[in-house]
């Protein structure tokens, strides 16, 4: 139980943290609400939120190009994890060089934490799951760290690559046919709503990434709860006209 709260924690700092608020600005935050999801953020492990942010927005300017940082039309090993161990093409660094982020570093949220990011990231992802149950219910040190801290934060990092790889590759395409990114439910259910691929990238201002109603969708859930607690405001949607109208022009016809 401890080690799935500490992933569920990690994939909010990654969701609903650098993903729909930072990269996308897709709804506010107040200033509690997103140092809680820096702190996340930093548990997740995965660059710190501007470099995060930085990376998605030229992935989604530029996606399935040469630009793409993890271009999935360079096979599945790639988009999920041989980018990493590769320096990044030419022309992510030219053309990412156009793009414009300076309200990342505006936000003193992201400052620091890309200031004491290594700091932050061996307490958050490291200390503090594996100290937390040695000390407050006695578990070993062993199990703390291998389960709440090492196999949590491996399980983590291959959701959150699944959706740059399979999601790109396998599923339907309701929204837009004529893009890779596509509806993955097994994906969905990993990443706690980040499946809805093709929706979001047809729509990635929408801060819920999918239709709303009753579809498994964790981090939106999240948001609606802090909307709820006054911590969020100006959630951004997709009207349901356009959703309608954007399926008919150019989805491949499958619900």
């Amino acid at each position: 139980l401890s080690a799935y709260f500490c992933f569920l924690m990690t994939a909010l700092g990654v969701t609903a943290g650098a993903h729909r608020l930072w990269s996308h600005r897709s709804y506010k935050a107040k200033l509690p609400l997103r140092i809680f999801l820096a702190a996340a953020n930093s548990m997740a492990f995965q660059n710190d939120i501007y470099e995060w942010s930085r990376d998605h927005r030229v992935h989604h300017k530029y996606s399935e190009t040469d630009a793409d940082p993890h271009n999935a039309r360079r096979g599945f090993f790639f988009a999920h994890i041989g980018w990493l161990f590769m320096r990044k093409h030419r022309d992510v660094i030219e053309k990412g060089k156009k793009l414009d982020f300076t309200d990342l570093l505006d936000d003193p949220v992201v400052r620091f934490q890309r200031k004491y990011y290594k700091s932050s990231v061996v307490l958050m992802c490291f200390v503090i799951p594996t100290f937390v149950p040695w000390y407050l219910w006695d578990e070993s040190l062993w199990n703390a760290y291998f389960l709440a801290s090492i196999l949590r934060y491996t399980i983590s990092l291959n959701v959150t690559w699944l959706v740059n790889s399979a999601a790109h590759m396998y599923g339907n395409r309701p929204y837009d046919k004529n893009i890779n990114p596509r509806q993955n439910t097994l994906v969905t259910l990993g990443a706690i709503g980040e499946g809805f691929h093709n929706y979001h990238h047809t729509f990635p201002f929408d801060y819920s990434a999918s239709e709303l109603g009753l579809k498994f969708n964790p981090t939106t859930w999240f948001i609606d709860f802090m909307f709820w607690l006054g911590l969020v405001t100006d959630r951004k949607q997709a009207p349901k006209e356009m959703i309608q109208a954007r399926k008919e022009r150019t989805g491949d016809g499958t619900a």
